[in-house]
């Protein structure tokens, strides 16, 4: 049994000073006041006094890179970066070697994180224009959800043929999550672009080729689709203000058929910092303009946006610095989200509330995920501790991804994550990690 004691709890919608009593895997009570002492003399306490107490992230997009692309990140070492920044629960993307568009592949990846992740697991099935049986046959209990990418993306895995669309938007009981770029607008800006500067096309150019117009036709279509055949819908890492307007808030998150993502990334950084970073922060899609920023953050306060991941996707420093064609596009994040969230706090851009509702609340109510993302009696303990006075700077030296960089490098924050709880252990202890407990598989109320 173990306690965390003098915690300030930021849960559903409140902040208050309480203590949490773990037993095994859940949490058994919360107290408000005075812990009964018969309590205290059994169980291992962490004083957590002066610390902030949230409920574990749950990131719902990221890459660990396994199988077949383990140069650049695996199961274990991302998951380890995730623990170390609060993350407790993460849903992996499909576009791995092989890819995971049979049930075979989705297979092995459970096994691979059963016996690797600290964190808890759950992956997508991929789409394909030709795999539509094997989708149909997905586990909705076990899976997070089916990811189409209707932009380009790696070997096959484009969706691009309307008629396949049409059937799995119509077949598909689970949820939909979609990567939306529309990729005719996205050629033809490239072919225009390569014609003026070949190779050597400038970074600034990125979010003019990545468009404003290929995001929201394609976001648009999607929506389209889902609300055509009533599917659950979940448009992953908005980037435009623009697309906002395909999104209610008039009924919670919880109730909605249509859901969308933010990332942390289009949150924090916008155009003018392509001229420091360079391919450094080159997404897909690409970070646009100060007002696309500000507008998405705006979105997330409203409730048009429901959900706050990273999209982590590690590369080599060596795969990123290259001419704008040759650099690949994504970046490591896991270890910073919710720190680079609380800086925001800091700024005061956004509440400690919000934060938890995006990043813990929301996407366990939108996914059903069982018993996680609430500091809840009967809910799994994954817990967080945050000093929120604690300045540090991310730097090599504490850079936990594979690929041992960060866009955040050099910045210096105000809130550091402590201590992360998973299933009610103590796996992450101010830059210790216990690493003989593993997380679990999600379960998904359908």
């Amino acid at each position: 049994m173990k306690i965390l004691q003098n915690a300030t709890i930021v849960n559903e919608n409140k902040i208050f000073k309480g203590s949490v009593f773990i037993k095994g895997d859940i949490i058994e009570d919360i107290f408000e006041n005075q812990i009964p002492t018969s309590l205290m003399e059994n169980s291992e306490i962490t004083d957590a006094s002066g610390l902030y107490l949230f409920p574990g992230i749950i990131d719902d997009q990221v890459h660990f890179r396994e199988p077949g692309l383990t140069h650049k990140g695996d199961i274990y070492t991302e998951s380890k970066a995730a623990i170390a920044g609060g993350v407790t629960s993460f849903m992996e993307m499909p576009n791995t070697k092989p890819q995971t568009t049979s049930q075979k592949e989705l297979e092995n990846k459970f096994s691979l994180a059963a016996e690797k992740s600290l964190a808890n697991y759950s992956f997508y099935f991929g789409a394909t224009n030709d795999n539509i049986d094997e989708l149909l046959a997905t586990d909705s209990k076990h899976v997070c959800g089916i990811k189409i990418f209707m932009g380009s993306s790696t070997g096959n895995m484009l969706v691009d043929n309307v008629q396949t669309l049409e059937h799995i938007f119509s077949k598909s009981k689970m949820l939909i999550a979609t990567h939306c770029e529309d990729e005719n607008i996205i050629q033809q800006n490239i072919l225009k672009y390569k014609e003026q500067f070949g190779e050597n096309v400038p970074m600034q150019f990125h979010p003019i080729i990545r468009s404003e117009e290929a995001c929201f036709k394609s976001s648009s279509f999607a929506v389209e689709l889902a609300k055509k055949y009533n599917t659950r819908l979940h448009v992953l890492h908005l980037s435009t203000a623009r697309e906002l307007d395909l999104f209610l808030n008039t009924i919670p998150s919880s109730q909605k058929r249509i859901t969308a993502e933010v990332c942390v990334h289009h949150l924090w950084f916008d155009e003018s910092d392509y001229a420091k970073y360079g391919v450094r922060i080159k997404w897909n899609p690409a970070i646009k303009t100060k007002k696309d920023r500000d507008a998405l953050l705006c979105a997330v306060l409203d409730n048009r946006i429901d959900v706050i991941a990273t999209d982590h996707a590690p590369h080599t420093k060596e795969e990123k610095d290259a001419s704008y064609f040759k650099a690949m596009s994504g970046g490591p994040l896991v270890q910073h989200s919710l720190t680079v969230m609380l800086e925001l706090y800091h700024q005061n851009k956004i509440s400690l509330e919000k934060i938890a509702e995006k990043m813990c609340h929301t996407p366990a109510e939108i996914f059903k995920i069982q018993q996680r993302g609430f500091i809840r009696k009967g809910f799994k303990a994954d817990l967080v501790l945050v000093d929120m006075q604690k300045k540090w700077t991310v730097e090599k030296n504490n850079i936990l991804y594979k690929c041992n960089w960060s866009p955040f490098e050099g910045i210096t924050f105000n809130s550091k994550v402590t201590h992360t709880f998973v299933n009610g252990n103590l796996v992450y202890n101010n830059g210790i990690f216990s690493e003989q407990h593993k997380g679990c598989m999600l379960i998904f109320s359908r």
